[in-house]
């Protein structure tokens, strides 16, 4: 596993982003572990998230792209720190952009888009928090399709929570791919977390004991995509 990987998993372990215990998900499913972005609030957490999803979207999806793309609401502060992030990491220019849930009717930046206006031509990257049922994409898609002819390149997430979605056989992730037609990416997966977090410490205390693997275990026997 690369290094910024296993960094980004303690990260978000010490950001109290990623959360083990029980939890109810939006789609009903009980879950043992629960991932937050809204929880990154310091200066510090916003500036190292930046990097890590830039080093992400790098390793991925390389340099040729012009615009981040992050969906209102939580997509637009992950929108403008990795724009930051890779004019400083990758010495690269990218503008970002994200929708409006309402339309601005008055002034010089009135319209459906915060940031940059896309224009045709341009290269996309999508980026989000986590993909549980890939709704956000078919509500954004169709809107930075239709605002200009432009290319998306891939989505990039944080976590690939790697259980089935809507169609209960592949991943949110690779549904979105298969539906749309771009790449799909995560920093990390949650296999990823479970062999960076098993019976090691962060911060003096075990993540994740015999007794939340066996629960993570089952879980996925219910709910991981084939």
């Amino acid at each position: 596993m690369e290094a910024y990987k296993q960094e980004f998993i303690e990260f978000m372990v010490e950001s109290d982003v990623l959360k083990f215990g029980d939890f109810t998900l939006k789609s009903g499913r009980k879950s043992p572990f629960f991932m937050n972005a809204g929880a990154y609030v310091t200066g510090y957490q916003l500036k190292k998230l930046g990097e890590y999803y830039a080093k992400a979207i790098h390793d991925n999806y390389g340099d040729d792209f012009d615009v981040l793309f992050g969906p209102a609401y939580k997509g637009i502060p992950l929108a403008v720190v990795t724009a930051i992030a890779y004019s400083e990491l990758f010495g690269k220019e990218v503008r970002y952009c994200s929708d409006r849930k309402e339309a601005k009717d008055h002034g010089a930046d009135k319209g459906n888009f915060l940031g940059t206006s896309l224009k045709d031509g341009d290269r996309v990257v999508m980026i989000e928090d986590v993909t549980t049922s890939g709704k956000s994409m078919e509500e954004t898609v169709p809107k930075v399709k239709g605002a200009a002819d432009v290319t998306i390149v891939g989505l990039i997430v944080s976590l690939n929570r790697n259980e089935v979605g809507k169609g209960g056989e592949k991943t949110a992730l690779d549904e979105v791919k298969d539906l749309y037609g771009f790449p799909t990416a995560a920093i990390v997966s949650m296999p990823e977390v479970v062999e960076a977090l098993y019976n090691k410490e962060v911060n003096g205390k075990v993540v994740i004991d015999d007794t939340l693997k066996a629960a993570i275990d089952a879980y996925y026997e219910k709910y991981g995509a084939k």
